[in-house]
């Protein structure tokens, strides 16, 4: 039986709401105006109000707009003498469901009261499937994210793996990687790029140089300089390392990123010739921080140069063989922001 509470200050005509509620199998409360109701509405529940509009004290629009603000779940018909459009209109805005004229029949009152109560269960409904909608999806959501975040550590546990592998086969670039890594990371977060595409760039750092395992150890290792024929062999790990990872589905163009990143920025590099235009800028950025690490460590061939010839290579090329930005932040990040290479 819904409870409904009856709010009018002229008592003949609330006792006979109440009447005809009762007739109608409805449990009525009686309030004589809106700081009465107020008090009732704290002690009981209620799906409906019944309320006239012009009462001593707070009006009942008033009232009315304060119970739909703390008990969203009562609904509220008007029952008012005054015919009046504009005032019907604004109390439809306010969130009465009927508008009810006196004198008015009891037919009339109850088939209000019916269609309200009827509206007011469909709206209740529809926000309880909207919540349990909404938790649904922030569930699912979650078990996306946690989806996501193991293959993420999945993605950098096979990277790191992969990395380890080349390195054992060279000692001497022992950490190369995870420097080149480091390195064009900062750049790419220095030149303000999305976490996501930095990440990105740090993973293929990390094995930019996988297709090193098709060389022989020798070669790597060999002390003093390297024969042309050698060189020609090394310029060929860009493209085994693009062949071992282009049917990998990475978030990111990491196949990209080992194929481009001897390329230069004038079509001078290898192991394509590509000009500047057709090289991505992941693959611009780790090219930058190659050069940079592998000047300035020890290599078979050469002691280190040190990381000030490094930047003076990057210097006087930048534009020419490296991306202008990207050299210029490498530069600032060294001069003025002191990052070191560990």
């Amino acid at each position: 039986m819904a409870s409904i509470l009856v709010v009018d200050d002229d008592e003949p005509i609330r006792d006979l709401i109440g009447g005809i509620l009762e007739v109608g199998g409805y449990d009525s409360t009686l309030a004589a105006d809106a700081f009465e109701a107020r008090k009732i509405l704290k002690k009981q529940n209620f799906e409906l109000i019944l309320c006239d509009i012009n009462m001593p004290g707070e009006s009942g629009l008033d009232f009315v707009q304060y119970a739909a603000t703390e008990y969203p779940n009562i609904a509220a018909v008007m029952v008012t003498a005054m015919d009046d459009p504009m005032l019907a209109n604004h109390a439809i805005n306010i969130g009465v469901y009927e508008y009810i004229i006196k004198p008015f029949e009891r037919n009339g009152v109850l088939i209000s009261v019916g269609n309200a109560l009827r509206r007011r269960q469909l709206e209740i409904d529809n926000r309880t499937y909207r919540l349990r909608l909404e938790k649904k999806v922030e569930e699912r959501t979650a078990a996306l994210q946690d989806s996501m975040e193991k293959l993420q550590k999945s993605l950098e546990g096979s990277i790191q793996a992969i990395a380890r592998t080349v390195e054992m086969r060279d000692p001497y670039t022992a950490g190369h990687q995870q420097r080149v890594a480091k390195l064009a990371g900062a750049i790419a977060d220095e030149m303000g790029l999305s976490d996501d595409i930095s990440y990105g760039i740090r993973m293929g750092g990390l094995i930019h140089d996988l297709g090193k395992v098709s060389i022989p150890a020798e070669i790597l290792t060999k002390p003093g300089r390297i024969t042309k024929i050698e060189f020609e062999l090394i310029k060929t790990h860009p493209q085994v390392g693009y062949d071992i990872l282009k049917s990998i589905e990475f978030p990111w163009p990491i196949a990209k990123m080992v194929f481009q990143h001897h390329e230069r920025m004038d079509g001078s590099g290898y192991p394509g010739g590509l000009p500047g235009s057709n090289i991505i800028l992941e693959a611009r950025i780790l090219g930058v921080a190659d050069v940079v690490e592998a000047m300035a460590s020890h290599r078979p061939y050469r002691p280190s140069l040190g990381i000030d010839k490094a930047l003076e290579e990057i210097s006087i090329n930048k534009g020419k063989l490296y991306d202008p930005d990207a050299s210029e932040v490498c530069l600032r990040l060294f001069r003025q922001k002191g990052f070191l290479l560990d």
